[in-house]
């Protein structure tokens, strides 16, 4: 359970806890340098840790950009010109623009996440979960969380929503844990990135032809001649990508850190009606999303009296911006009856994850389903022996033996 010291001060967590650096670079630095990992590569970049600070980032897409080509100038510092020159960054992204091309591509897609849409997909929400509840009861314990919920039921939510194959979820859960983890290096990576491209790109085709009643074939009948294959290839990737693997990870994460305050897990399986309360306190709890994409600044800019010159990179600490006392009295309490905050754990301002509203129902949905169902579910293994992966993007767990 201690910090790995090799993994970035960002990056490192006690458990469920960030690092104990980062409260005290919030108390005494908010703003200072760390160093970035993408792959193999490491770069200098300043780290945003109070809340407020972060939110005004996070906000400012006039001083901040997203832009692989800004990236590409971080590699290009850490590896030489020549070698940055042969290192791909990935096709167009809604993550990767500014705006205005960012706002228009988003408006694009938002319909599809509206929280109108989101109540009417509840009921499949529910069934979903209460499919994979009933074979986790036939088959009895012990089993491993992750396997048999966590991963699958957001996997089956998304594949409905983009028209994706249920069975090819082993292979694109496969390419979204590659994508996202930072120990693999560019040419890995690249490799992976290339693979998802190639199965979207078959969707696409598929549904240029021939358009479901999915969010592709809607894209594809609604905005067919403004979208070109590339971008709706690169949609489909990000949302397949993004709409399975932080909300597996925060089921099986949420469900180990409930199994471990016990109060605090009764009080969510006997009162349901507290889940969207718990869902938003277990999100700023936990961060799983350790700093979002790194940022470059295009000009001069002051953030918490520390000047950040133009062409630095910046990152935002948003488990050290959910801990702050600026957003909560007791942040590092764990208290599912606490009054909603304003917590940055879906990001903030033009960037704020899109996904959110289907993420929350999914959570809302399935945590009380389960404590319910198990009511004396607990750990098959010792605490000490679970495995947490924090050289990643989303921090998570590599698996969670239960039986009950």
């Amino acid at each position: 359970m201690s910090e790995v010291a090799d993994v970035p001060v960002h990056m490192r967590r006690t458990a469920f806890d960030p690092t104990d650096e980062l409260a005290r670079r919030r108390a005494a630095a908010p703003v200072s340098r760390v160093t970035a990992t993408m792959g193999q590569v490491r770069f200098p970049t300043w780290l945003v840790t109070r809340y407020d600070d972060v939110r005004a980032v996070l906000s400012d897409a006039v001083s901040f950009s997203n832009a692989n080509e800004a990236v590409r100038a971080h590699v290009a510092a850490a590896l030489g010109e020549e070698t940055a020159a042969r290192v791909e960054l990935g096709g167009p992204s809604l993550l990767s623009y500014d705006p205005p091309r960012h706002t228009w591509l988003r408006r694009l897609v938002a319909p599809t996440f509206t929280v109108k849409r989101m109540y009417r997909l509840r009921h499949r929400v529910e069934a979903i979960v209460a499919e994979h509840l009933d074979a986790m009861e036939v088959k009895g314990g012990p089993i491993d969380l992750v396997e048999a919920f966590a991963l699958p039921v957001p996997s089956l939510v998304i594949c409905e929503l983009l028209g994706v194959p249920y069975d090819d979820r082993a292979g694109f859960q496969r390419r979204g844990e590659a994508q996202l983890d930072l120990e693999l290096d560019f040419a890995e990576r690249r490799a992976v990135e290339e693979e998802s491209r190639a199965y979207m790109a078959e969707l696409v085709r598929r549904n240029r032809a021939h358009p479901g009643d999915n969010l592709l074939g809607t894209l594809v009948r609604d905005h067919g001649d403004e979208l070109p294959d590339e971008e709706l290839v690169s949609l489909g990737i990000l949302l397949l990508v993004g709409g399975h693997e932080t909300t597996a990870n925060m089921l099986a994460l949420g469900t180990l850190l409930l199994l471990r305050h016990p109060d605090q897990l009764a009080l969510l399986r006997d009162d349901p009606g507290i889940a969207d309360r718990a869902v938003e306190e277990l999100m700023r709890y936990l961060s799983i999303v350790h700093t979002g994409i790194i940022r470059t600044a295009v000009k001069d800019v002051t953030i918490g009296g520390t000047v950040i010159k133009a062409g630095d990179a910046v990152a935002v600490s948003l488990p050290s911006a959910n801990r702050d006392e600026a957003i909560t009295d007791d942040p590092d309490v764990l208290d599912l009856t606490r009054e909603p905050t304003s917590h940055v754990a879906f990001g903030h301002g033009n960037h704020h994850c899109l996904g959110a509203p289907l993420a929350r129902l999914e959570m809302r949905v399935a945590f009380p389903a389960l404590l319910r169902r198990f009511p004396g579910l607990r750990l098959a293994v010792p605490f000490e022996e679970i495995e947490f992966r924090s050289l990643s993007v989303v921090y998570g767990l590599q698996s969670l033996p239960v039986t009950w």
